[in-house]
């Protein structure tokens, strides 16, 4: 199976805009599809509660179209077009699709930040976890966050194996950013926040990225949008991951970046795993 997760930061402007980055961004929507994944995974879809518009589904079906898609909005009392999660997958998969509650700080269980999709042997969940925001404002909930999602993670790796991705908003080791040195109160590289992952991957999962890879340095998955240098750079963080519940870590056969070209923001991660 080959799976694909991506923080697309607004689907409605990926999929609607002229402008420039919009272009950029429908650029790498078609490398994805060029892939032929089997499962796809969006964050950060940022669209109302009503879901994707008629325009975005004809669009969709456009450019997508063998998949069928299943997608969560945030509602209120969150904040409008927040957030918000989408898979599309090849329609002979048929999974069961869930839309967890964790018991996460409100209002972040209406935001839209989980989906899961249940198959025969396994779970393929993506998430779209809580920023820590400008000041560590949402420090103190986002700890919650991590805590609860944890042992969302475990209850389901405790009746079937697990892939688990998305934009996990942490860098977990100083190799997992371009200057660590520089950024251990930032939101996304707090000890909290690090420790919060630790315990995450504690439970039985594996970080499928270095599994493969090893302490690999320079490689990472988003590069901040509002600094013109920092792709040409490589100031980047890897903060988007693929997990895997560690009996099926030996399965893994790719867990790599897709080149976005000179866009910054996220990357799209590749998960290629043997049925």
């Amino acid at each position: 199976m080959i799976l694909i997760s991506w923080n697309i930061d607004s689907l409605n402007a990926a999929l609607t805009s002229d402008s420039q980055r919009a272009h950029a961004t429908r650029a790498v929507l078609q490398t994805i599809y060029a892939h032929k994944p089997d499962i796809f995974a969006i964050q950060e879809t940022k669209l109302r509660a009503t879901g994707p518009t008629k325009k975005h589904q004809e669009i969709l079906a456009t450019m997508f179209p063998e998949y069928d898609y299943v997608w969560r909005s945030s509602v209120e009392p969150a904040r409008k077009g927040y957030a918000g999660t989408m898979y599309l997958y090849k329609r002979d998969l048929a999974p069961v699709v869930s839309y967890p509650r964790i018991g996460a700080p409100e209002p972040m269980d209406d935001e839209g930040r989980i989906i899961t999709l249940e198959f025969a042997n396994f779970y393929v969940t993506e998430v779209y976890t809580p920023n820590a925001g400008d000041g560590l404002k949402r420090l103190t909930e986002r700890q919650g966050w991590d805590q609860k999602y944890a042992a969302y993670l475990h209850e389901l790796d405790q009746k079937k194996p697990v892939l688990a991705s998305g934009d996990f908003n942490v860098a977990h080791h100083e190799i997992d950013l371009a200057h660590p040195e520089n950024n251990h109160r930032s939101a996304g590289f707090t000890d909290e926040e690090r420790a919060g992952f630790t315990n995450l991957l504690s439970y039985g999962f594996t970080d499928s990225f270095r599994h493969v890879h090893g302490d690999v340095t320079g490689v990472y998955s988003w590069w901040a949008q509002r600094v013109r240098t920092s792709k040409a750079n490589n100031s980047g963080w890897r903060i988007d991951y693929w997990l895997v519940s560690e009996r099926m870590a030996d399965q893994v056969v790719r867990s790599e970046m897709i080149a976005t070209g000179d866009r910054r923001d996220h990357c799209p991660i590749l998960l290629e795993i043997k049925d």
